[in-house]
Formats: structure tokens, C-alpha cells, sequence
């Protein structure tokens, strides 16, 4: 296999008239959507949409996730090209930035987002938005004219309900699309998602269709998703923990629901929807699963047909996930690690025993193909118990790299320093772990949380773990203020700070005790669902 699109192919072949994606407004079998695919991709490698996707070419899709959008999006990637969601919840700067890097062969849009991103077009050309249909101008026959030269993106915003009556009235175009596979090779461009830089300018991870292809074979054999299983899919788009609900349905036949962003800020709402929908899987950030907790999801319903919780993205709450394992006593689960940069995820562990509120979960071992090891400060392997070292990751499911950028892709893609005879690339991610005395790899904090306080290193993840281990704590977090030198934990629940305090002093040594203690309303989410440090360090 070679391209995702192959595999989308052999489901469509084994499981026709099974749906595909839903959401609350529709749905789509598999022998629709690679009709549909295979119609678009037609579309935009003759030009007929007034824009033309050249092998390796990028679409940018500003909108929210929708079944209407997959085909489409699947549409770019059979096209030749790849696809690159931008939230549409980030600055206008950021959003401005981001395309700057892609320079898109086209921007994908609908009628809902389309006036919020002319203005921010307009906003980098300094000239006002344009007439809509402006947009959608005809132009020559040849379908070359049509593909737009760098910086010429802002000339090719095309709404996704045009696209996608232009592709029903269409006719697929097998010749066509089989001589544009004949380009095709795995290590071509599927998707890239936007993470932040350490210096203010988005990281684009171009992730292949091989690291996609091999991480999802091995993903659905091991948590033994199928063609009965429902996933109940919680990420954004632009987010790679899509990437798992997404390939898991091409890949097996299982339906993918997608549930909309708003459900997860109603509760009864989204709990209605997982048991109405008699989901089976979740696969989910640890926010989103903190959200039912906390908000006592469970104490209005229980989708019992829940059969597999994995979650990843930051430390889990032992205290939260123990109200979903009481809630969900017969499901399998398990905690996900790995960085955007090695897709998806590199290591997985099973829980089978219960753990203590001041107990890290590990992060487990590694998926068969993926090498991850730890190397400490002057690059030898650390293998020794509870020694710490940095987590870095090898194997075929490694991302191209970061799309335009060689000099930040030569940082941490690097070749292995325990190998001198032969090429091997590996990913450093900045993140340390440990094996403990089970032999599990665990997450203990980012390098970059590493603090040296009062003569002492320390983890400020542990000053977390302590506090969210405490009643009447939810979520806890710390931040170090370099120009104060001192540790300030912000936290979300009903314990008063006082109270808080005083229980730390019984849990951490005099050196780790936070200077400050600030209870805020919740905690400030990212645009990948997880904790916005950067945004507490503004409330310093």
C-alpha cells in the first residue's frame, strides 16, 4: 500500500453500504465517499473548480470538521496533494502566518467562516475582501493556468458547497486519476498539522502517507478496532488525534461520528449523543475526558456501550480517569503517548491495576516498528530504573518534517548518536521519562518544565500530581516565574487556597511548596485541547 487512498479502495470494496463519517446533519457510506473522493479529485487535477492540485501541493480548509468535508479533503490527497486544517478559533495573525508557510494551491471554506477569512485577507494585503464570487471567476481552458503560483492563494478562497455540487454533477475520471497515481510514492505529504514554535512562527508537521499507513496497521491490530465499532471522534481536524479516528475507520470499516465542538461544553448534551449513538471507542484528549468528570457527566448517564477509553495529550488525573473506570468498570484503558512529530502515538500502556492518586500513569511500551529510547545529557542510552533521560523516537512512522523549515527540521529530526554505521534517523522530543521497575517508559515533564529552584531540579509536573491528587482539587498546573524565582500553581475546584496550601506541606518537601496558589473558573485550553500555559504565565 502506498497511499491512504488504497485504503480507503479496499474498505469501499468490502463494506459498500456501511457509513463511513456521520455527524448530527448526515452521513456517508464508504461507497459514496470514495465515489465523492474520486469525483473531486478529478475536479481539481483538470482545474474544473477554478483552481488545480498539483502532486504535493497544498489545501487549506478553514471551516469546522463536517462529513461534508472529508471528501473533499480525501479529494485534495487523491489529487496528489495534502491537507492542512487551520483553526479557525487563532488570531488573524496566526492564521495569516500559517498560510504565508503553506502557500495553498486553494483555501476551503464555507458560508459560515467565509467573511471571517476575507477579512483576515484582507488584513495581509491591506486591501478590503472582495465580492464572494469574485472567487470562483472562470478562467482559460487549460487546466494549468489554473494552479496558482506562491502568494497567489488569496485569489482561490473557494467555498466547500460549491466544490461539492461541482463534484455531483461531475463524472470520475479513472484515466485520469491513474495517471496521476503513477506519481504517487509513500513518503509524499498526507497532511500537516500547525503546532506552536518556541519562536513565535507556526511548526508545520508534514506527516507521509507511510508513517500514516504503518502506524494504523498496527494501531487497529493491537486495540483490535473493527468494522462493528463505532468511534466517537473528539479532535478537531487540525489536531492529530483525528488522525487516529479518521484512518481507524478508512482502515477497518469502523463508523466515525464526528461530534461537534459545542457538545463539549454541554455535558448532557454529549452524553446523550455517545449513548443515542451506542459508540464504542474513544479515542480522546485528557481534557475532553476531564470535562465529563468534572461536570459529573456520568451522574446523568452512562454510555455503556463503551468499550475502549484511550486518552493522551497530558497527564491524566488519577482521581478524574478513577470516575470513568468506576463508570465504565467492563472497558479496556489506555494511556497514549507521542508527540505530533512521530504521528500520533509511540508508546501505549494498558491499565490493569489501580493507582494512586499521587501515581504517574505510565506511558507504557512501544508499538511494534517504532524504536523509543531514552539518551541522557551527553547522548549515551539511559537504561538503568527510575534514571531519567530525554524520550526519542525511530522507525518508519517519523514525520517528513517540518514543512518548509530545514533548519528546525535538523534540530530534533537528527541521525542517532548510538549509531555510527549506518544512516538512522531519529526524533529527539524534549520530553523526559524514566522506565520503572516494570520496565514501562514514563512521561515524567517537558525538558522545558525541568526547574532548578533553591539548589534543587525539579519536575514541576510532580507539584501537579501532588495537588490533583488532593479532594477538591480538579486540575492543577505550575508555572515557574524566571524573574521572581518562584513557583506559582494555578488550580481549578472548591478547596480553598489555604486549605490547599496547608495539605501540600503534608505531600511535597519545603524546596517544592508553590510561593502562590491562584484558584481560577476552569483552565485555559490551547487549540489542541490541553492546558495553555502560555496563557497562565500571562496571569502571573
Amino acid at each position: 500500500m502506498i497511499s491512504i487512498i488504497e485504503m480507503l479502495e479496499k474498505t469501499a470494496g468490502a463494506f459498500p453500504d456501511r457509513t463511513a463519517f456521520s455527524d448530527p446533519d448526515e452521513s456517508i457510506t464508504f461507497k459514496e465517499l470514495l465515489t465523492e473522493v474520486q469525483r473531486t479529485a478529478a475536479l481539481f487535477i483538470k482545474g474544473t473548480a477554478q483552481v488545480c492540485v498539483r502532486p504535493e501541493a497544498a489545501v487549506g480548509f478553514y471551516l469546522e470538521k463536517s462529513v461534508r468535508a472529508v471528501p473533499v479533503m480525501l479529494g485534495a490527497v487523491s489529487a496528489g496533494g495534502f491537507y492542512s486544517f487551520i483553526d479557525i478559533r487563532q488570531p488573524s495573525e496566526r492564521v495569516l502566518k500559517i498560510l504565508e508557510i503553506l502557500e495553498p494551491a486553494a483555501i476551503i471554506t464555507d458560508e459560515e467562516n467565509y467573511d471571517n477569512l476575507m477579512t483576515i485577507l484582507s488584513e495581509g494585503t491591506g486591501s478590503g475582501a472582495q465580492n464572494r464570487h469574485d472567487h470562483f471567476v472562470s478562467g482559460p481552458d487549460k487546466a494549468s493556468d489554473r494552479c496558482v503560483s506562491p502568494g497567489e492563494y488569496k485569489k482561490r478562497v473557494l467555498l466547500l458547497s460549491e466544490i461539492s455540487k461541482l463534484a455531483e454533477a461531475a463524472e470520475a475520471d479513472e484515466a485520469l486519476i491513474d495517471q496521476r497515481r503513477r506519481l504517487f510514492y509513500d513518503q509524499m505529504p498526507l497532511y500537516v498539522n500547525f503546532t506552536s514554535g518556541s519562536t513565535g512562527v507556526p511548526k508545520g508537521v508534514a506527516v507521509g502517507h507511510r508513517s500514516v499507513i504503518d502506524f494504523i496497521t498496527e494501531f487497529t491490530k493491537v486495540f483490535e478496532i473493527g468494522p462493528d465499532d463505532i468511534l466517537a471522534n473528539q479532535a478537531p481536524f487540525d489536531f492529530d488525534v483525528s488522525v487516529k479516528d479518521i484512518y481507524s475507520g478508512l482502515y477497518t470499516g469502523a463508523e466515525v461520528r464526528l461530534i461537534p465542538r459545542q457538545y463539549f461544553s454541554e455535558p448532557a448534551r454529549l452524553m446523550d449523543y455517545l449513548t443515542d449513538n451506542r459508540v464504542t471507542v474513544l479515542i480522546w484528549a485528557v481534557s475532553a475526558m476531564c470535562f465529563v468528570s468534572i461536570m459529573n457527566g456520568f451522574e446523568y448517564k452512562t454510555p455503556v456501550t463503551v468499550k475502549k477509553v484511550m486518552f493522551s495529550g497530558e497527564l491524566m488525573p488519577v482521581k478524574q480517569l478513577d470516575k470513568w473506570r468506576k463508570s465504565l468498570p467492563g472497558a479496556l484503558f489506555v494511556n497514549l503517548y507521542g508527540p505530533t512529530e512521530i504521528t500520533c502515538n509511540c508508546t501505549y500502556y494498558i491499565l490493569d491495576r489501580e493507582f494512586g492518586r499521587d501515581e504517574i500513569i505510565p506511558t507504557g511500551i512501544p508499538f511494534r516498528n517504532e524504536k523509543v529510547f531514552l539518551l541522557d545529557e551527553n547522548d549515551r542510552e539511559v537504561t538503568e530504573q527510575d534514571t531519567e533521560g530525554e524520550i526519542c523516537v525511530g522507525g518508519t512512522t517519523l514525520a517528513l518534517g517540518y514543512y518548509k523549515d530545514p533548519e528546525r527540521t535538523a534540530e530534533v529530526f537528527v541521525q542517532n548518536p548510538l549509531n555510527n554505521r549506518f544512516t538512522e534517523r531519529i526524533y529527539r522530543t524534549g520530553d523526559l521519562g524514566r522506565y520503572d521497575k516494570d520496565g514501562n517508559l514514563v512521561y515524567t515533564s517537558r525538558k522545558d518544565f525541568q526547574i532548578k529552584h533553591m539548589g534543587q531540579r525539579i519536575e514541576l509536573s510532580d507539584i501537579d500530581v501532588s495537588a490533583m491528587s488532593i479532594d477538591g482539587v480538579s486540575r492543577a498546573v505550575s508555572i515557574y516565574d524566571m524573574k521572581k524565582k518562584k513557583i506559582i500553581l494555578f488550580y481549578t475546584g472548591d478547596l480553598e487556597r489555604e486549605e490547599l496550601s496547608q495539605r501540600l506541606k503534608e505531600k511535597l518537601p519545603p524546596f517544592m511548596l508553590p510561593s502562590k496558589t491562584v484558584v481560577i473558573n476552569e483552565m485555559p485550553l490551547n487549540k489542541n485541547g490541553k492546558i495553555d500555559r502560555k496563557a497562565l504565565e500571562e496571569m502571573i
